[in-house]
């Protein structure tokens, strides 16, 4: 068997055998025999968390991370969110909210006895999987950065292999079939953002499909982390703007009556501005969400049957499985699509920016 086979197969097995155990520890801290609801069950999985889970074979382990928060009242406190106790319990004031406005966030109560959220600056599990795939896209880059700086001063360079030649042949096919015809002659000021962008969202969005902790991260499917990098498109779309293109906003070339005395068109080009970073993040985070919800439906399917009948669950079970394997598959694909979905309208937007009087052009 083909060796990079076995590696995809045993991925796979890991998710399966990852996913199926922390359902089934969710499923028996509701009561055991009572009715599974799939909806909160996967809720809850996609949800940030103030602990990890690694849950396997059996194995259900949660690793504490740090609660770092800043009281109405009662000032700064740090500790380690095992004082929780998996939510149930309270800390200096602090707990972990059931239901309600702020369900599953760190909240205190003021004098009238509300329930309000204190400055919660906490390394919760998204948090803490952001900072390993930043660290995991410095080391990589810088790696490879650092080979090139090495060989690039001998008379006679190496050819890269291995590691090093598949980061050559990723970054090269990103940077000349992506950015270089998108963005245009201007291509090379706007590469170390896009580039940055592409490897930032594949490295979340394949740790997101690894079900044990550090991994398993919903990152990529929070739309806070997905507001932030449309953001970073829209502030260098309009800042590095050529005054063509300001031009065409607010004096489009159209018939004067549809720019005076109603702005129609520069109204209509303003409203632009903002839809092009929302569509980037919608489509990134639903597509991420969406891939995640539909893998752990799978496989709540084979706790959802059990009071069926041996038979029944037994044939849903390998449905279930055979299912999520396919899907763990298409979400591999989908991870590399969404950054290169991502890259690719950044850098057509940010090329439409870029654009020239026409006098120039000819």
């Amino acid at each position: 068997m083909n060796s990079r086979l076995k590696y995809i197969l045993a991925f796979i097995c890991i998710f399966v055998l990852g996913a199926a155990p922390t359902v089934a520890a969710a499923e028996s801290s509701e009561g055991g025999g009572e009715e599974v609801n799939v909806k909160e069950l996967i809720l809850d999985h996609i949800a940030d968390a103030y602990e990890g889970h690694i849950s396997i074979f059996g194995l259900n382990v949660s690793i504490p991370l740090p609660v770092i928060v800043k009281g109405e009242n009662s000032g700064w406190h740090v500790f380690s969110s095992s004082n929780f106790h998996h939510g149930t319990a309270e800390h200096n004031g602090f707990y972990i909210a059931q239901s309600g406005e702020y369900r599953g966030k760190v909240v205190e109560k003021d004098a009238s006895g509300a329930e309000i959220r204190p400055w919660d600056f906490s390394i919760t599990k998204n948090a803490f999987g952001l900072l390993l795939s930043s660290v995991i896209l410095v080391v990589i880059i810088l790696s490879a950065a650092n080979w090139y700086k090495r060989h690039s001063k001998e008379d006679d360079p190496k050819v890269p292999k291995g590691f090093f030649g598949f980061m050559e042949l990723f970054i090269m096919n990103v940077n000349d079939d992506i950015i270089k015809p998108c963005v245009g002659k201007n291509y090379k000021k706007f590469a170390p953002y896009l580039l940055t962008a592409f490897f930032f969202i594949f490295i979340n969005n394949i740790m997101g499909l690894i079900p044990i902790f550090p991994f398993g991260a919903n990152v990529t499917g929070n739309i806070s982390v997905t507001l932030v990098l449309a953001l970073f498109t829209m502030v260098i779309v309009n800042i590095f703007g050529t005054k063509e293109y300001w031009k065409e906003i607010f004096w489009p070339e159209v018939p004067t009556w549809l720019k005076v005395p109603i702005p129609i068109m520069p109204a209509i080009e303003f409203v632009g501005i903002l839809t092009k970073p929302f569509a980037l993040m919608i489509r990134l985070f639903a597509n991420i969400l969406a891939g995640h919800s539909i893998v752990l439906g799978l496989v709540c399917l084979i706790f959802v049957t059990v009071q069926l009948g041996t038979a029944i669950n037994t044939s849903m079970t390998v449905v279930s499985v055979v299912l999520t394997i396919f899907i763990d598959l298409v979400e591999i694909l989908v991870a590399y699509i969404q950054a290169y979905v991502f890259t690719m309208l950044s850098a057509v937007f940010i090329g439409l920016a870029q654009v020239e009087p026409h006098h120039a052009k000819h």
